[in-house]
């Protein structure tokens, strides 16, 4: 068998980022339990422990149940030592939040958006940026980064390539970001964003094969495979809102035809022959509790759209949950049951078997969440490594 060998630094760093996320996931734990749970001895478990202590990253809580002997020290994580910021850019609006490291809100900002030229949404992003990190209480690392979830394609570069909602393409917005803002900035799409948001602190937590549909202004998918995020050959995975539900269908901005977020997103709301009182889901979700026909059948339309690509998607990726969020969640009273319909009849009954079908703890804020665990996982140390169910 061969031995493998790797830089002392980096295997450090990466008993370090187990520990750490240990800790982060068990807490109150004692340091035996985190050898336990982690596999490393407990000599090393110590070291790295009182390291993390002394950069205020951990913090002992006093003595835990003894099994014989002395008491255990519990350790929990200090959540408190920065902050971080999430923001979600919409086609007709943004929102930010200033969270701690473990994706608490203390903060929120909510912005109309009026246009798209890319000068004045970054100059409204920074405004509200600086607004939210002027409320950040006094903590040991300050402001530790900038997390923003966008509805396009983008690259590894932070580049938003190619954002057909807000007619974007080729913006190197981290680039931008970072240069006014002087702190590291993360991009990403705002569904792969939702689905982080899910899987570390929502209804995601205990799936491994997760889809994640955000709905909203257009549908975009985060993919989760073994408790990781599926990015795709060169980044762009998840774009299926612009798979083809119809083959003669509708034109959408993107070129194709008959895109699924034509008739299953906010976009569905402009179609021919619709006659809702708004083109808001907030305001569109009043006249639904109202008992307002037109808009309760819309959300079932709606729905049963839903159900056909999410039906694509389940068949070709067998996952063990798919997760509905974004603003169209909020409308879950009206669309669950002719998408639960549709999905139970079309879908193979093995990939059927043991999925389920929920919509986002987090509601519309999972990408904001996500987005701000972007920023926390690059500071907390990017080296991530899955371990084995035990």
């Amino acid at each position: 068998m061969t031995n493998i060998t790797g830089d002392q630094a980096l295997v450090k760093k990466i008993n370090t980022s187990i520990i750490l996320d240990t800790i982060r996931q068990h807490a109150p734990v004692s340091r035996a339990k985190v050898s336990k749970l982690t596999g490393l001895n407990k000599a090393t478990v110590s070291n790295l422990v009182q390291e993390l202590s002394s950069h205020h990253l951990i913090q002992e809580i006093g003595p835990g149940e003894s099994s014989g002997g002395r008491k255990p020290q519990l350790l929990l994580f200090n959540g408190q030592a920065g902050y971080a910021i999430g923001v979600e850019l919409r086609v007709k609006q943004m929102t930010a939040v200033l969270t701690d490291l473990e994706g608490r809100i203390l903060a929120e900002d909510d912005r109309p958006l009026e246009g798209h030229d890319v000068e004045s949404v970054t100059r409204l992003m920074v405004s509200m940026i600086n607004g939210l990190m002027r409320q950040a209480p006094p903590s040991p690392y300050g402001i530790i980064g900038i997390g923003v979830g966008v509805p396009g394609m983008v690259d590894g570069d932070g580049t938003v390539l190619f954002a057909p909602n807000l007619g974007w393409d080729m913006v190197p917005l981290q680039k931008q970001l970072e240069h006014e803002l002087g702190l590291p900035v993360t991009i990403d799409n705002e569904a792969n964003a939702g689905a982080q948001g899910e899987l570390r602190f929502g209804a995601g937590q205990d799936a491994r094969h997760l889809l994640y549909i955000s709905a909203g202004s257009g549908i975009g998918s985060g993919i989760i495979i073994n408790g990781e995020l599926y990015k795709g050959a060169r980044g762009y995975a998840g774009e299926s809102g612009h798979m083809s539900i119809e083959a003669e269908g509708r034109e959408c901005t993107c070129g194709n035809r008959g895109c699924w977020e034509l008739y299953a997103s906010e976009k569905s709301y402009d179609s021919k022959g619709t006659a809702l009182p708004s083109r808001r889901t907030s305001e569109l979700i009043h006249y639904a509790e109202q008992g307002h026909e037109e808009t309760i059948r819309h959300f079932e339309e709606l729905g049963r759209f839903l159900g056909v690509g999410i039906t694509n998607l389940v068949n070709g990726f067998n996952p063990q949950s798919v997760i509905i969020g974004g603003p169209l969640s909020d409308a879950r009273p009206w669309i669950e049951e002719t998408l639960q319909q549709v999905v139970a009849q079309r879908t193979l009954p093995y990939h059927r078997e043991l999925m389920e079908i929920r919509f986002a703890e987090l509601g519309s804020r999972s990408t904001l969440i996500g987005a701000a665990y972007s920023a926390i996982s690059q500071f907390l140390g990017p080296v991530r490594v899955s371990m084995p169910i035990h």
